[in-house]
């Protein structure tokens, strides 16, 4: 056998620490970026944010406080679905001045479930040994203020030398049930609502039938079973939907006021307004951090060249690499912002109906860019609308065919199902069947079990929940 040697040529992308830096910080989400330059600037001397005096710029720390817009994100669950239709003139909060007080004292001294009752529990003339099991009762509370244990279980649970009777641990619990806000410490829905329900004066309307359904016929009313109902109660239309919105008051989730959520915060990358009858992207200055190489340690590498200044000439190599790779990945969201914009024109003129399907790849291919770049820079990006703070894969989503040979936006598909929803005889309320009927009227083929999909995306309930008296 011959041996030669052979010199072959090939193109191969090295991966070089900017490159890996430029990358990574265009996967980062603003906070996650002005994180990563506070560290930064910890670490790295030579780099650092300009002084708020020399351009007024904001600077890393107080953009958060500049900028921020709160996203609260509630969840219907299916317990509370009955407050949907509930109106503010009903009788639906007992002891409504207490409990008032208790929100306020949750929102202004951000007191915990348990803290808020062991204060009540304090001023109570009890003895010693019942207000430690009432404590104890309270430490197993969950979040909504159920007891999340069967009583047995708590009994059995305490060390056998206490010697505690079902009598004494019975006592406690009607001792925490007397507690505010009214409705915790319940065992179940149930017994919460009834709770509720039996702290209401005697003299509210039709309050004998509302304790009735809510211990016997609570299922009933959940599914909306309306005729079953009238027959159980032997009452008319009027007297069931009295006691309904009497019930819709009621709070299903007693504790939930005092739950220290964490607050999530969005602050929009870029703004998108309407000149000279175009929709045009703007970066947010505010949010975008405001760099520079430090003059001193600039200036002290000027003069001195030897091998002791190499590690702050790395640095200085550094800082310049990082604050060319946030210019890039700034400019890369608002290239990428204004593709998208340029592509739902229709969106930012008549909402959500007007949107159309878009994939990554047209993005891509329009600005000659990776997939995967397009990928990094929609993800956890918001761009502040006239309709909103979205987030930029809203923009993006899979389309249905339509009867002319087009393709309508998953988008606009769910805002048409939520608009026949919103305009539906809510008497008669449209199924599935139907929505997807009426769609097929205007021309988009979409079957059932893809309507119910998109509906329980956007957390409309099923036919039979959605019917009223």
């Amino acid at each position: 056998m011959k041996h030669s040697l052979q010199l072959k040529l090939s193109n191969q992308l090295a991966l070089t620490p900017a490159l890996q830096q430029s990358i990574r910080l265009l996967q980062l989400s603003t906070l996650e970026l002005q994180q990563e330059i506070k560290q930064l600037i910890q670490d790295n001397p030579l780099l650092e944010v300009e002084d708020e005096e020399e351009d007024e710029p904001t600077n890393v720390n107080n953009s958060l406080e500049s900028n921020e817009e709160r996203l609260t994100n509630s969840e219907p669950s299916a317990d509370t679905d009955w407050q949907r239709d509930g109106g503010s003139e009903n009788y639906g909060k007992p002891q409504s001045e207490n409990q008032s007080d208790d929100h306020h004292l949750s929102a202004t001294r951000e007191i915990s479930l348990s803290d808020h009752l062991n204060e009540q529990l304090s001023l109570l003339k009890i003895s010693e040994q019942n207000k430690q099991l009432v404590m104890y009762l309270i430490g197993n509370l969950d979040d909504n203020g159920f007891l999340k244990e069967d009583m047995t279980e708590l009994v059995e649970a305490l060390p056998k030398e206490i010697e505690i009777t079902d009598q004494q641990m019975d006592e406690a619990l009607t001792c925490l049930q007397g507690l505010g806000p009214v409705g915790v410490g319940a065992r179940n829905l149930a017994e919460c609502l009834e709770l509720q329900i039996n702290a209401l004066p005697d003299d509210v309307p039709n309050k004998d039938i509302a304790l009735q359904l809510v211990k016997e016929r609570l299922h009933e009313l959940a599914t909306r079973d309306y005729n079953r109902l009238k027959k159980i109660l032997n009452c008319d239309d009027e007297t069931l939907r009295e006691v309904q919105k009497l019930i819709q008051g009621l709070d299903p989730r007693p504790g939930s006021a005092f739950s220290l959520s964490e607050t999530r915060y969005i602050i929009p990358d870029v703004y998108v307004k309407r000149h000279n009858s175009k929709w045009t992207a703007f970066l947010n200055q505010d949010a975008k951090p405001k760099l520079k190489i430090n003059k001193i340690y600039a200036d002290i590498l000027k003069n001195n060249t030897g091998e002791n200044f190499q590690k702050i000439k790395d640095q200085l190599t550094d800082a310049k690499w990082f604050i060319k790779n946030v210019e890039q990945r700034y400019d890369t969201i608002l290239r990428v912002s204004q593709a998208i914009v340029d592509q739902q024109y229709n969106f930012f003129e008549h909402g959500d109906l007007g949107m159309r399907p878009l994939v990554l790849r047209e993005i891509a291919e329009r600005l000659d860019l990776a997939e995967s770049t397009i990928s990094r820079v929609t993800t956890q990006k918001y761009m502040m609308t006239p309709r909103g703070i979205l987030e930029l894969k809203y923009f993006f989503g899979s389309h249905v065919a339509t009867q002319s040979g087009g393709s309508a936006s998953s988008t606009a598909i769910k805002a048409l199902i939520k608009k026949i929803v919103n305009q539906e005889d809510k008497r008669k309320p449209v199924s599935d069947s139907q929505i997807s009927k009426l769609l097929d009227s205007q021309g988009i083929m979409v079957a059932r079990r893809t309507v119910a999909k998109y509906r329980e995306a956007l957390q409309i309930l099923p036919v039979n929940l959605r019917k009223d008296l």
